[in-house]
């Protein structure tokens, strides 16, 4: 049958059939069973009708979470206080408080739920801050008198945190102090004894939020509509009102029975000539195709990629038993899973199937489909955009990651012996070099995006943040993403991402290999919280014994102990501040290859090499610099 005929089956059906709602409206229901949390009504809607209310709560999972439209972000409900009251925890928020890390003031800088013609925020208890880039001028001494009587911090390199606790919201003059940037972060309740002038321990990651929904918003829910907005004005989508079936029916009447059977009838021959055409396409493709005994949903679609049906890979992964996960990232958890054909793979799922979740799906497939690279993790497909879920899924590496190994559940001494350490770091930084002359960044080095196979071969991973780099230009303007510990502090300053913000990552990652020590750890003191900052510290002091791990040999074996001193000295170039004093991904490779060819010749010389390490040198210690 030819196609026009279904052309005329699908305008028939309109015609017989009665009025459909409006476009984008859908019939809701009064409340939604939201889990633990019970019941929960307007603004709230669950995320299976997220079109119903204001703010989408995600009631599958354990706890709770709702995204309240504010960069994706999603927040652990802690209690219901009322209708239009909610208790939420920031996780993110709460990392940074526990590490006391400086992340905080950047991430946090513009931090706010922005009123909209449908609703309006108000967060409490909060506290404002203000953060002031310090230059010794005499600006900054109008600035200590303008803010005397206030408490300071001023644990982060820069600038200095004013805030006054409890706090009068007094505003600051920022016509006559524009380097300081208003911050308002959530705060516990004052009570006696406390020490105020401990800034993160005022700080708080759990707070109320109350939400006031405008009258019209109130008004048009009430009268059966949905609120929305078109370029920021408010809409109140209702449905549309039809004809009544008394004189629907006297309109139609036997003509339009007639008609119904008619396309009843041209409908069971299209199918039928359908499925004989999809047989030929299927027997003409299947020997040609590698993926075609497989379900796929326009394998043709994705750059090529082979595209999975959801049901195939909820079977491989045994409907994603939480005994298969394999980890859990900011984006969604990796599922183990084996395929109809016999081979394991890791499926990553997506938490949430939003514009920002679909952009970092395709992000990671067309970088993955770009790039080819014995130490870069494969796709072996996805499922479709618009698939039930968002899945990726990948070969499996079954050796874990760099992070297990080193400080994880796999760690015992002596089982990652420095050969197989440095070959970490020349594969990792191969990887790395061979991105950066792509024109890609990865975005988010770390020990946990390290695989490892059963030969202890790296396989780099996770390439949800990594951006395509353009050529003609020095940087990439971005708000702040990646992993703390990791980030490039620079990039914090302008939220400029530069190929250099990887080799930043990369030294902290070195800095693991000859350590075994996280990459934040809250035990360590404060101002070492950081690993960077613990490494820089004891490299200053010329204390490698308190940084490198025992168990590599580093005070037994002189030629272990010569290698891990440079690869200490390399790692501190990695983590200059400044990025023109860090070298480039190509310098680094070609430093680790230099490092893992020397020799112990028992001269206690190391030879002569050439490249980036000629001009490394540890810095004098204070006494040496005493005695001169």
């Amino acid at each position: 049958m030819p196609l026009p005929s279904f052309f005329s089956l699908f305008f028939l059906s309109h015609l017989l059939l009665p009025p459909s709602a409006g476009e984008g409206y859908k019939h809701c229901p009064d409340s939604f069973n939201c889990g633990i949390q019970g019941s929960i009504k307007f603004p709230l809607s669950s995320n299976s009708y997220p079109e119903c209310g204001l703010f989408t709560v995600n009631c599958s999972e354990p706890i709770p979470k709702i995204n309240l439209g504010l960069k994706e972000q999603w927040y652990d409900i802690i209690d219901k206080v009322q209708d239009n009251e909610i208790r939420v925890h920031d996780r993110l928020l709460g990392l940074l408080i526990n590490t006391t890390s400086c992340d905080i003031f950047s991430f946090y800088l513009n931090w706010s739920l922005y009123p909209t013609p449908s609703v309006a925020f108000t967060s409490y208890p909060t506290l404002t801050l203000f953060k002031c880039t310090t230059t010794n001028s005499e600006l900054d001494k109008q600035k200590e008198d303008y803010f005397r009587g206030n408490h300071s911090y001023s644990g982060c390199r820069g600038y200095t945190v004013y805030y006054q606790y409890p706090d009068p919201h007094r505003e600051v003059l920022t016509t006559s102090f524009p380097r300081c940037s208003v911050i308002e972060l959530p705060v516990v309740l004052p009570k006696g004894g406390q020490n105020t002038s401990d800034l993160f321990s005022i700080l708080a990651s759990e707070f109320t939020i109350r939400f006031n929904v405008s009258n019209k918003c109130s008004k048009c829910h009430r009268n059966g509509g949905q609120c929305s907005q078109d370029h920021h004005e408010f809409r109140c989508l209702k449905e549309k009102k039809g004809r009544s079936y008394s004189t629907w029916i006297l309109a139609t009447g036997i003509p339009g029975f007639v008609i119904l059977l008619l396309c009843l009838l041209i409908l069971i021959m299209w199918r039928g000539n359908k499925r004989n055409y999809t047989s030929d396409i299927s027997s003409n493709s299947t020997s040609s195709h590698p993926f075609a005994n497989e379900k796929l949903e326009g394998s043709s679609a994705y750059y090529g990629v082979p595209v999975f049906s959801y049901t195939e890979l909820e079977e491989a992964t045994h409907n994603f038993d939480p005994s298969k996960e394999l980890g859990d990232g900011g984006f969604g958890a990796v599922y183990h899973g084996k395929l109809r054909d016999g081979r394991e793979v890791a499926v990553k799922r997506f938490y949430e199937h939003r514009y920002k979740r679909v952009k970092q799906f395709m992000n990671e497939i067309e970088i993955l489909t770009y790039l080819s690279h014995p130490n870069l993790v494969t796709l072996y497909g996805c499922t479709s955009r618009k698939s039930q879920e968002l899945l990726l899924v990948y070969e499996y590496i079954p050796n874990g990651t760099v992070a297990d190994h080193l400080h994880g559940d796999r760690a015992k001494d002596g089982s990652v012996s420095w050969p197989i350490r440095m070959n970490i770091a020349i594969e990792t930084a191969s990887a790395l070099a061979y991105l950066h002359a792509s024109d890609i960044i990865h975005r988010d080095v770390k020990t946990n995006n390290i695989l490892l196979d059963k030969n202890f071969c790296v396989k780099v991973a996770d390439f949800g943040l990594s951006r395509l780099f353009p050529a003609d230009v020095t940087h990439v303007s971005t708000a702040p993403q990646g992993t703390p510990g990791y980030v490039d502090p620079e990039y914090h300053q302008c939220y400029q991402l530069t190929d250099k913000s990887d080799v930043y990552s990369f030294g902290v990652v070195l800095i693991e290999l000859i350590s075994s020590m996280p990459a934040v750890d809250i035990n360590r003191h404060r101002h070492e919280i950081n690993l960077a900052n613990f490494a820089i510290n004891r490299i200053k002091n010329r204390v490698l014994n308190e940084l490198i791990d025992p168990s590599l040999g580093f005070e037994s074996d002189s030629s272990i102990e010569r290698m891990t001193t440079s690869v200490a000295e390399l790692a501190f170039l990695c983590l200059q501040l400044g990025k023109e004093m860090r070298p480039t991904m190509d310098e680094v490779l070609e430093a680790l290859k230099e490092i893992k060819s020397y020799k112990d010749d028992n001269t206690g010389e190391i030879n002569e090499t050439g490249g980036v390490l000629k001009s490394i040198r540890l810095p004098s210690s204070p006494e040496s610099e005493d005695e001169e």
